[in-house]
């Protein structure tokens, strides 16, 4: 709660922020003949709760727009019953958002936005600059998925404006987008399609770069070289871009002891409907859900948001049976006040539902958990059962300190009742839909380019499709917003408000160990080396979370004075984390000196 810096910094941002905010909501306000004043106007926050006009604030509204569509796919994907959890994947035309719900919204009180630091509850909301608009780059060696983006204007190459060439081109080459199927405002009287062959081209060119370069490097390797088509490089690319956006999923759960494939996927934006399958295999997920309404899911989430009152106060007591009693009784204190807001605000105890948190951490670390408050647990025990499952570890003997105490209360303007698809498919009758072509559904036929080469895939239109049909996949499924690819060896099941994808059951385990055992060599290859850099980047980078949010040391946990990196067994770096590149100078050294004074004596843990 001191951290005086980032209350400054969060201070200066509110105040930047809210005047506009403030004259924002007057004009619009404007537009209506008595303004306000005799109907309910609430805004989204960062935290995924809503406020109403008079309260809302910058702060609290640097994240608001993701932070809707995680409340649309928690009340509309997660099973209450089941309480699997959910991987949100928010794919947009520049980024993609990701993000976690099991059950609880996963918040966040401090955190980085354009170098600034932000103190203020927000959904734990991970971004990576990769998106439909995503730029496609061969640098160095590697192939590249952003962080530069096409945008709006140029737009990618197919967008018949001159632009560079996107993750868009890729789809659309490969035939997992078909320009005639797709809206025709292109050109200069916005009546054409897309422009396959303005993506061709570019493909070509950078294809050609490619297996040049490639060449050259595996002559003085000595290893033989075939070049890759236009499409193979095309496929590389949206490989390299499912790893990019894979990235932050991991951070979000492997980094913090969950295991992701227990995990179900949310796929939504405009462009998530395109690599859901593929993210999933990636991944080792099986069941991914797309909502009808993917494309404006943040919209719709806030139609399902709750308006939120959160009271905090600073504790700073040692955890013992003789604070808990007065801790408690805080906490009830606490609580009256968020019901008494919300009472004031039209709502009955009926509609006010309540959560409790101690913000616990080990004495002498910065690392504070928030324990939510569960009936029959005690909060110490329940603390180091969450750390020891992040973190791997327990500090016993180690005084609990409490930093701060947290209350957020929540009404309901409507009932919301999570989870109706999982009660759908309890009672669906399946029809698997075995001749597509006599299917009232049916578009054609098309060929779409997967790992292997050109396959047959049926379109469908998504709103002449029954609940209850199964299209088998390779297929693609349209609505007058989304474009779904069901990948081979994946099965789309329909119900009356989403698409739900699942492996196929019969072909899992072996697929699954197919991938798990594809071939790897000593080859050059771009694609590959890619790939692997982006897996061998995210575990140094969460060796360095994690030891920064364990550590007891001020120059580790505060000035950050550390470096984390991985090597071959012969000592030589393989990747580093963005930490303090002056130690990468020594620490090969280093590390080939320890191979060397303890050779024969390593074991696998050490």
């Amino acid at each position: 709660m001191v951290k005086i810096v980032p209350r400054a910094h969060s201070a200066t941002v509110d105040a930047y922020l809210t005047p506009g905010i403030r004259r924002y909501a007057e004009g619009f306000s404007s537009g209506f003949d008595s303004g306000f004043s005799n109907m309910r106007v609430d805004f989204m926050q960062s935290d995924g709760g809503l406020a109403p006009v008079n309260k809302f604030t910058g702060l609290r509204a640097i994240l608001s727009g993701p932070a809707a569509g995680v409340v649309g796919y928690a009340v509309t994907c997660h099973d209450p019953d089941s309480k699997v959890p959910v991987i949100g994947f928010d794919m947009g035309g520049t980024s993609t958002d990701v993000s976690r719900f099991d059950g609880r919204f996963d918040h966040i009180y401090e955190a980085m936005t354009a170098g600034v630091t932000i103190q203020a509850p927000q959904l734990n909301i991970n971004t990576v600059a990769a998106g439909g608009g995503s730029c496609l780059l061969f640098r160095n060696g590697l192939m590249m998925v952003g962080p530069e983006s096409a945008g709006a204007h140029p737009g990618p190459a197919c967008y018949r404006k001159g632009g560079p060439l996107a993750v868009t081109d890729a789809n659309l080459l490969l035939g997992r987008l078909q320009a005639k199927h797709f809206p025709w405002i292109f050109g200069p009287g916005e009546d054409q399609p897309l422009d396959v062959e303005a993506a061709r081209s570019q493909f070509l060119q950078l294809a050609q770069s490619i297996n040049s370069k490639t060449s050259a490097e595996r002559s003085l390797l000595g290893q033989h070289h075939d070049d890759k088509s236009v499409e193979d490089v095309a496929l590389g690319f949206l490989e390299v871009a499912n790893e990019t956006m894979c990235r932050p999923i991991r951070a979000l759960t492997e980094a913090k002891g969950h295991d992701v494939q227990q995990h179900d996927l949310a796929c939504f934006g405009g462009a998530g409907g395109q690599h859901a399958c593929a993210v999933a295999d990636n991944l080792g997920i099986r069941r991914v859900f797309v909502h009808r309404l993917a494309s404006v899911l943040s919209a719709y989430g806030l139609a399902l948001a709750e308006v939120v009152h959160e009271e905090q106060a600073p504790a700073a007591d040692v955890w013992s049976m003789a604070t808990c009693n007065a801790l408690i009784s805080r906490l009830d204190d606490l609580t009256s006040v968020c019901r008494s807001k919300l009472h004031s605000q039209g709502f009955s105890d009926a509609q006010i539902r309540v959560d409790r948190f101690f913000n616990m951490r080990y004495d002498g670390t910065d690392t504070s958990i928030m324990v939510p408050e569960r009936v029959g647990a005690e909060f110490g025990a329940e603390f180091e059962a969450m750390h020891c499952h992040e973190f791997g570890f327990e500090l016993h003997g180690r005084d609990i300190v409490v930093d701060d105490l947290r209350v957020r209360a929540m009404g309901a303007q409507t009932e919301a009742k999570y989870g109706e698809v999982h009660d759908e498919l309890l009672h669906l009758c399946p029809a698997p839909v075995l001749c597509p072509a006599t299917h009232p559904a049916f578009v054609e036929n098309v060929s779409v380019y997967f790992r292997g080469g050109l396959r047959n895939a049926a379109i469908f239109k998504l709103d002449r499709l029954a609940p209850g049909d199964i299209v088998a996949g390779p297929a693609i499924i349209l609505d007058a917003h989304n474009t779904v690819l069901v990948e081979p060896e994946w099965r789309a099941t329909v119900t009356s408000s989403q698409l739900v994808l699942e492996r196929d059951s019969a072909v899992f385990s072996a697929s699954t160990e197919k991938r798990s055992c594809r071939r790897a060599t000593t080859d050059l290859d771009p694609i590959q080396l890619s790939v692997f850099s982006h897996r061998f980047m995210a575990i140094a980078e969460q060796m360095g979370r994690t030891l920064e949010k364990t550590s007891t040391s001020t120059n580790i946990k505060e000035r950050l004075d550390f470096s984390c990196a991985l090597f071959d067994p012969t000592g030589n770096l393989v990747a580093n984390a963005p930490h303090i590149p002056v130690h990468l100078g020594s620490m090969s050294h280093a590390v080939q000196f320890q191979l060397k004074q303890f050779a024969g004596d390593l074991v696998e843990g050490d």
